[in-house]
């Protein structure tokens, strides 16, 4: 079948589909690659990604472009299952021959609400979804496809769980599919250098931090690797492909998971003189971290989540404070920057905590910091936590109103009120600093597209602020 592969049109600015693990609008444009719709892309022989958020595609043109289509892919999310179902209401109006299929952590988790969500979702995917959409396209009925849900004489019907794909060197090159349908230009991220470009080396994440989606619905906890020569490949692919590319980010949920083999890749990657970022844990030992940085590692991105030992032993993120501290200080020694990302509202949360967690963000003072307010997803163990507890709050699923961030947890000891504000309160204390402003004086200095990108990025964030104050008023 002739196949298109669709991240839709939702709230404007919102980054929440087929590779971002933040659902929400950010500060600033941020955009990540659809890598999980890339790679049924290069399975299927007659396919196209259209990827319509950073395309500022709307519905309408999403449906002019869908003309032709046999089989229609949408990855879906729960802040936009909603939306989307309506999008695939629209296509099947338009087109009502062609199969829609709905795909990603959402549909895992609830597969039976997404199929009732409309009449238009002819299959859901109920795991690691490349190798069933490939099947669906090649005409295989849908009873033998395994990993999927459909409708039969009006009920639902389950086909046996597909195993999660051992052997990842099978698949194809994402990048050659970001070459083929996307504009690299498009994509941005505040942290990493524009453009730039990302992919998978492996899926999963040994660690258990209970509000984190993907290992806890989609890619699981097992860290299921492609060998350092296959990702080496895909390196040289994405140089030969992408020449103007400034940065290449490795997006495993943790790439450092497995020292002795990121040191193996950092060596090969050292051969082509790149500059290269990835995920990682603060739990990074100082030899390992000189092997990457002598391969050309820039930066890390660190999920910190709180300044409070307490709260991160509650989320059970394996870290310690005293961990951290050696960790960043042995980046900075090295020269690494460091990414920080930071959680507000989790479980053992209050108007202290949040201020202790400040204050160790100050501390550690890392190149740049993301701060989210806690996202209850079903299928992870905070969502059922939180239902056991009555955290949630009013409304429920709604995590996010028009792209923003919503409080949709509520604790006693601190409000959904508090929680809302705290995060406009803690942006503006680390960045409205002389350390965070030189730093990025100093870029703008040294390169004149840094210049324009960053006092674009500028009035985006104050832009988003006043936009996300009102929505916490309203």
């Amino acid at each position: 079948m002739r196949t298109l592969l669709l991240n839709p049109p939702s709230f404007g600015g919102f980054d929440g589909g087929a590779g971002a693990r933040y659902q929400a609008r950010r500060e600033i444009r941020s955009f990540w690659y659809p890598t999980w719709l890339a790679y049924p892309a290069g399975l299927i022989a007659e396919s196209r990604l259209i990827d319509a958020p950073p395309a500022d595609m709307g519905i309408e043109e999403v449906v002019e472009q869908a003309r032709g289509y046999d089989l229609i892919v949408i990855n879906t999310s729960t802040p936009t299952v909603v939306n989307d179902a309506g999008i695939a209401e629209r296509l099947k109006d338009h087109y009502p021959a062609s199969i829609i299929g709905f795909v990603g952590p959402h549909t895992v988790t609830l597969p039976e609400e997404t199929l009732q969500k409309s009449a238009a979702i002819d299959f859901v995917t109920t795991g690691e979804f490349d190798y069933a959409v490939a099947e669906i396209a090649k005409g295989i009925p849908f009873h033998r496809v395994d990993g999927i849900a459909y409708r039969e004489n009006g009920k639902v019907r389950h086909t046996p769980l597909r195993p999660p794909i051992q052997d990842l060197d099978a698949l194809p090159f994402v990048t050659d599919i970001y070459a083929r349908d996307l504009v690299i230009e498009r994509y941005y991220n505040g942290y990493l250098k524009h453009p730039y470009i990302s992919f998978y080396t492996g899926r999963g994440c040994r660690a258990r931090c209970t509000f984190c989606l993907w290992p806890q619905t989609l890619t699981g906890h097992d860290y299921r690797v492609r060998s350092p020569q296959n990702v080496y490949d895909e390196m040289v692919n994405a140089q030969r492909l992408f020449p103007q590319a400034k940065e290449f980010f490795l997006d495993d949920a943790t790439f450092t998971d497995n020292p002795a083999r990121a040191v193996e890749i950092a060596r090969k990657f050292k051969k082509l003189g790149i500059t290269w970022s990835c995920n990682a844990r603060a739990n990074v030992r100082r030899d390992t971290l000189r092997e990457l940085k002598e391969s050309g590692l820039r930066l890390l991105t660190v999920g910190f989540e709180s300044g409070n030992q307490q709260i991160l032993n509650n989320i059970k993120k394996g870290t310690k404070l005293e961990q951290i501290r050696a960790f960043v200080k042995a980046t900075k020694e090295l020269g690494i920057l460091v990414h920080g990302a930071f959680i507000l509202g989790l479980p053992g949360e209050t108007a202290e905590t949040i201020e202790e967690t400040l204050r160790f963000a100050l501390e550690m003072d890392p190149y740049s910091i993301q701060v989210s307010l806690v996202a209850p997803y079903p299928g992870t163990e905070l969502y059922e936590q939180a239902l056991r507890k009555g955290w949630l709050a009013s409304e429920g699923e709604q995590l996010v109103s028009d792209g923003i961030q919503n409080s949709a947890i509520s604790y006693t000891s601190i409000s959904r009120e508090e929680l809302f504000e705290s995060v406009e309160r803690f942006n503006r204390r680390f960045y409205m600093r002389w350390r965070p402003i030189m730093r990025i004086v100093k870029e703008m200095i040294q390169d004149r597209d840094e210049f324009s990108r960053r006092i674009r990025e500028g009035r985006e964030f104050f832009s988003f602020m006043a936009k996300r104050k009102n929505a916490g008023s309203s």
